[in-house]
């Protein structure tokens, strides 16, 4: 299973997002490249602790039905559901977001698993930080395909 906790799986991630251009068009979704990038960035921040987050009550209820087919082999499906304070609208800088997203997988990876662990994730509750490491991996690989990366 790949994770970012894993030098190659987040040089490939690093290297698929390097391949990006502020042309890069979307396969589905609704969401421009700047925008996705700003999105996944909101992910990691919650993943890193710098966004701090509760486990919402749907979360508390339906993640245990849940949860092992997200951490599991499985990509995520197509236009899947966001937690509404990730859904990004306004407009955002290219360059600005690439940077601050690849600053931030640095950041987690850079963090390791411990610090991962004491993180709440918004649906799923509290992941151990090998789990983190493969909800990130696996949440920027959906996107990345999106944009055809």
């Amino acid at each position: 299973m790949q994770t970012l906790f894993d030098a190659s799986g987040r040089q490939s991630v690093v290297e698929r997002l390097d391949g990006l251009t502020p042309s890069s068009s979307r396969q589905w979704g609704k969401m421009d490249v700047a925008q996705m990038m700003a999105h996944c960035s909101a992910a990691l921040a919650v993943a890193t602790g710098d966004t701090p987050r509760k486990q919402a009550l749907i979360g508390r209820i339906f993640a245990p039905f849940v949860k092992a087919s997200l951490l599991g082999e499985k990509p995520f499906s197509r236009n899947s559901p966001t937690d509404p304070t990730f859904v990004v609208t306004d407009q955002k800088d290219f360059a600005r977001e690439k940077e601050r997203l690849t600053g931030l997988i640095g950041r987690f990876a850079e963090r390791g698993p411990e610090l991962a662990g004491a993180q709440i994730h918004s649906f799923l509750g509290r992941l151990r930080g090998d789990e983190w490491g493969v909800m990130m991996y696996k949440h920027l690989d959906h996107h990345l395909k999106q944009f055809g990366a």
